[in-house]
């Protein structure tokens, strides 16, 4: 997948604020081209049918009853990623990555694990990129729940919070990636 180690830029950056804004800008500009491979190599086995949208650094754009998966890069540099779609597009996605033929049942397993597997493949990418030290949790998938949208404001990922938000496109549905770096001494 595409994305190199992170320049530390030790040289170049004043102090750790410095240093981690460096990173943050550093796992954005991957976000894209790395799931862009992803969706290449092992969803749809040829590039162009996940395109960015609009909205790129706005909310998640979440809905009640939407799936998310999430992994947590930990270590010296934490993030966060989540990857959220509305359920219809995850059963899709589900189909394609786990190559199941027209007439074959989807079921809340399949699109758990194809989801969970998109924010794992990705989540290590980023992880890739940056120094060491870094470990990836195991995914967690969910249901967005009503009190995720309404009081988005407690959300650890919310747009208010520093998250980036990658809006896609994936054949024609919207796909949305999120990433955020905690920052003043934030959790995950």
């Amino acid at each position: 997948m595409t994305g190199t180690r992170a320049d530390t830029c030790a040289d170049t950056c004043a102090d750790d604020a410095a240093r981690a804004a460096h990173l943050r800008a550093g796992l954005r500009a991957s976000l894209l081209p790395i799931v862009e491979d992803l969706f290449t190599a092992m969803v749809d086995g040829e590039p162009g049918l996940l395109t960015p949208a609009d909205g790129a650094g706005g909310s998640d754009g979440a809905s009640a009853g939407d799936v998310r998966a999430r992994v947590d890069i930990v270590g010296p540099h934490p993030s966060r990623l989540a990857v959220t779609t509305a359920r219809p597009t995850a059963e899709r996605l589900a189909r394609a990555l786990l190559q199941l033929g027209d007439d074959d049942r989807v079921t809340p397993d399949d699109v758990h694990d194809a989801l969970g597997e998109v924010a794992n493949v990705v989540g290590g990418n980023l992880k890739g990129t940056l120094p060491e030290g870094a470990s990836l949790t195991l995914p967690v998938v969910d249901v967005v729940d009503v009190v995720d949208v309404v009081d988005g404001a407690r959300a650890p990922d919310d747009p208010r919070r520093g998250a980036h938000h990658q809006h896609l496109l994936w054949r024609g549905s919207p796909l949305v990636l999120s990433l955020w770096t905690p920052m003043n001494g934030e959790q995950l």
